[in-house]
């Protein structure tokens, strides 16, 4: 356990050494002060409107640290050969997988806090409204998603060697079911067989990130979500990320490392 918190932290530092979360936080402060700028309208649809898009802005933010943090976690240990000091201390190859995924998890996490910080606090300085509890379950099921998003990336950079291509491909995938996933039972039952059987099953194989999508509670300052509900999704979001990494443990402890 040790090991795998020493290999997460080095996650965490290398990530606020990078300048991506920097960008992207000055573009969500941007948009989110523009929210704030344009409450003299008194009209609540104006705000709404932009809170929506200031979340998405979120969201859009936090897939893309996630996805690339973790794309060029293994490979970039592999390209500066940093991968066989690494092994030899000695640290297994599950470790490795386990500590890459808690350091991009807990990465994405503190990113997300900062994010939902500044924009609660624009946000219920401009209402006088402060939906603690909304803001945290939000924040809460995005993380969970996230821990799924991170675990196919994982995966993804032990089967692809190009951090470009893993990336835009999980990207890819990732958009793909949270506009789509939700859709394929629909569009299953409009195809003749034997179409029909693998879209439904691919319905039912997929993760769907969708489910965690609840901006909704935000923007409209909906009730709460149960929190038995909120327990289960997180439950469904672990399952599926321990699928991913032991994928990922099956094919990195069999893959050649070359010197």
């Amino acid at each position: 356990m040790n090991t795998i918190l020493a290999l997460s932290s080095i996650v965490v530092k290398e990530l606020y050494r990078r300048k991506d979360f920097y960008v992207l936080f000055v573009l969500t402060a941007l948009i989110t002060l523009v929210m704030a700028s344009v409450t003299f309208f008194n009209d609540p649809k104006i705000v709404r409107y932009l809170k929506e898009i200031c979340l998405l802005l979120i969201w859009i933010s936090a897939l893309v640290i996630a996805i690339i943090t973790a794309a060029r976690q293994i490979p970039a240990e592999r390209e500066n050969r940093t991968i066989f000091p690494l092994l030899a201390k000695p640290v297994t190859r599950g470790q490795v997988v386990a500590g890459k995924f808690a350091g991009c998890w807990w990465a994405s996490g503190i990113a997300l806090v900062v994010f939902y910080l500044f924009f609660g606090v624009i946000s219920g300085a401009r209402q006088g409204q402060w939906p603690v509890l909304n803001y945290l379950q939000a924040m809460w099921l995005q993380w969970a998603m996230l821990g799924v998003v991170i675990a196919l990336v994982l995966f993804g950079s032990v089967v692809l060697s190009a951090v470009s291509s893993n990336a835009t491909i999980s990207f890819i995938v990732v958009v793909g079911i949270l506009l789509l996933g939700g859709h394929l039972n629909q569009v299953a039952l409009q195809q003749p067989e034997p179409l029909r059987t693998i879209v439904y099953s691919i319905y039912f194989l997929i993760p769907h990130l969708e489910w965690f999508d609840v901006r909704d509670l935000v923007i409209y300052d909906q009730p709460l979500i149960p929190w038995r509900d909120c327990g289960l999704a997180t439950l469904y979001a672990w399952v599926y990320a321990g699928i991913f990494l032991y994928a990922s443990w099956l094919v990195f402890r069999r893959k050649t490392l070359t010197t």
